[in-house]
């Protein structure tokens, strides 16, 4: 197995939604804003080549919305998914599986494209996975979510013949996360505070146990429990999702990749005073 970090640029979003309740006298240490109190944040994806399976986990916001939309956003440093798997000797047409943690826009967005005027699927060869309950959430979102799931995003994987759900079985209550087996080396955590059945992927690796946050753990700022982001549906779930990913991360030396932080891609834990909190940063690269 290999792992390749993909990044796809840049983007802003503003502070007090991605800090939630935390003051900005705070927040602003971690990640400092701009005269709009916009940060900037990381589009980072994964590559995992298994054997003969090439497995990318999320596709970042791909660049087919209008200038308007992107003016919201602020992108820089943009790279195509295209130019970025052809860094490593890949084209989209290498890909068997694309594994979304969810269906927000900058999650799925790089996962279609205009091509001919026409909504098309990025990787023709690719199975693109979802969790159930994820899937019918986008097709029907509550009025706060909606914005975040884009019909040009959800339509063509439904259309494309391509899309296989994952089913999740009920919650039994338990006090650790729920996993889900996707491969030998690959399991999913499912957490629902951010969005409903959002999926982690778990992966064994050189040794290593390696997690992609996603919107559990945007960046390293948010490790302290009460940083939840103000876009999450169920703080209180993410909050506590937090409290016992972090014990079972602490616990069994996880490695944490971070989808969103502009600066750290990977780190591990310690216990400090304060609580859990990252210990060393590394490349991705590097282990």
């Amino acid at each position: 197995m290999q792992l390749y970090s993909i990044h796809t640029g840049n983007f802003k979003l503003d502070g007090g939604a991605m800090f939630g309740v935390v003051p900005k006298t705070l927040w602003n240490k971690l990640n400092p804003a701009d005269e709009n109190n916009l940060c900037t944040w990381a589009l980072r994806c994964l590559l995992i080549v298994d054997g003969d399976r090439k497995i990318l986990v999320d596709t970042g916001m791909g660049n087919k919305q209008d200038d308007k939309f992107f003016s919201h956003y602020h992108p820089s440093n943009t790279v195509t998914l295209k130019d970025a798997l052809q860094n490593i000797n890949l084209d989209v047409n290498d890909i068997t599986d694309v594994l979304l943690t969810h269906l927000h826009f900058d999650h799925v967005g790089g996962a279609v494209e205009y091509k001919d005027n026409l909504l098309t699927t990025v990787f023709p060869n690719a199975t693109y996975w979802v969790s159930e309950p994820q899937w019918k959430l986008a097709l029907q979102p509550n009025k706060r979510e909606k914005a975040s799931f884009l019909k040009e995003n959800i339509e063509p994987l439904q259309a494309s013949g391509q899309l296989k759900l994952i089913t999740v079985p009920p919650y039994q209550g338990k006090q650790t996360l729920q996993e889900i087996h996707f491969s030998e080396h690959i399991s999913c955590l499912v957490v629902s505070g951010h969005t409903e059945c959002m999926l982690l992927p778990k992966i064994q690796y050189k040794g290593h146990t390696l997690v992609y946050m996603a919107d559990l753990l945007p960046s390293v700022g948010h490790i302290p429990i009460p940083y939840v982001m103000g876009y999450d549906m169920q703080p209180l779930v993410t909050l506590n999702e937090k409290e016992a990913f972090l014990q079972e991360a602490l616990q069994k030396n996880y490695t944490l990749f971070f989808e969103h932080d502009p600066v750290n891609e990977c780190c591990n834990l310690q216990q400090t005073e304060k609580g859990i909190r990252a210990n060393e940063f590394f490349l991705l690269s590097s282990l």
